[in-house]
């Protein structure tokens, strides 16, 4: 054989060699792609397991009753599950249990029901479950004059003002007339008569006889007094002053029997005749 025979086939040797090499080594790459895809792949698998979650279908009010059409069994990630959902493996019997329950804490479309936020019908207690701990609850009674025509609504807020009727009194220079006060502001109104909030139709107006406040146990006792004395009002606050806080500015000063009247203080004697301290002349 000659010597150029040789070399050219020592070279064809070589280059089919190599392109051996670069096909092994591109092939490497594509055998790791697919064993990363496939643990990821069994990754994500286990992280969408779910479960059947007992959820509301609209929005709740405080104190308005669960039917059984507002709820329903939706899937939910088996790894975000929170204690006390409730879950139709453990609890089947769920929507028949809850169905007439009171919803004492706001819920929203799609939310996952959790026991703290209701009461189960037949339980006891319910107002009291609504109130904060350290409140009370009291009764007045109301009129369409008295209660905004009817526009006040449970978890409304509102002013209570007394109106009564002022004796005279001629040692202090006080005339007989009508005062009108407020003795407690930001009150809660839990309820009017036995209605704990408005209605699924979306009610707008409920005329009651009574209505029944969230006070502190001080506040009550002056509540209490003020009814006593003459006739409370409820004056209805607007939305964006409806937050809970401690603008309350209670009249306790009446329960020692100051009304805060003009007049009422220092008595000067001017020419033999009394006069409240600031009135009359020289």
């Amino acid at each position: 054989m000659s010597p150029m025979r040789i070399i050219i086939l020592l070279l064809a040797l070589a280059a089919a060699g190599g392109a051996a090499f670069l096909v092994l080594q591109l092939s490497k790459p594509q055998v790791v792609t697919e064993t990363v895809l496939q643990e990821k792949l069994r990754i994500e698998e286990r992280e969408v397991s779910e479960v059947e979650v007992l959820t509301v279908l609209r929005d709740f009010a405080i104190g308005e009753t669960i039917k059984a059409e507002d709820l329903q069994w939706a899937p939910w990630p088996k790894a975000n599950l929170v204690e006390g959902y409730y879950v139709q493996t453990t609890v089947p019997a769920s929507i028949e249990t809850l169905t007439g329950a009171v919803v004492k804490a706001a819920l929203y479309k799609g939310e996952p029901l959790l026991p703290q936020k209701v009461v189960i019908k037949g339980d006891q207690g319910l107002l009291a479950s609504m109130m904060d701990p350290e409140m009370r609850a009291v009764s007045v009674e109301i009129s369409a004059e008295s209660a905004s025509g009817g526009f006040i609504l449970p978890n409304d807020r509102v002013d209570l003002i007394l109106t009564y009727d002022q004796a005279a009194d001629d040692a202090r220079a006080i005339p007989e007339r009508t005062i009108a006060t407020t003795i407690v502001k930001n009150v809660r109104v839990l309820a009017i008569d036995q209605n704990f909030a408005t209605n699924a139709e979306g009610e707008t107006a409920r005329l009651g006889s009574t209505a029944t406040l969230e006070v502190s146990p001080q506040e009550a006792e002056l509540l209490a007094m003020s009814m006593r004395r003459g006739e409370v009002s409820l004056s209805l606050r607007p939305l964006d002053q409806m937050a809970s806080g401690t603008d309350r500015s209670p009249r306790i000063e009446l329960l020692e029997g100051d009304d805060g009247a003009a007049g009422s203080g220092i008595t000067i004697i001017r020419n033999g005749q009394p006069s409240p301290a600031g009135v009359g002349g020289n």
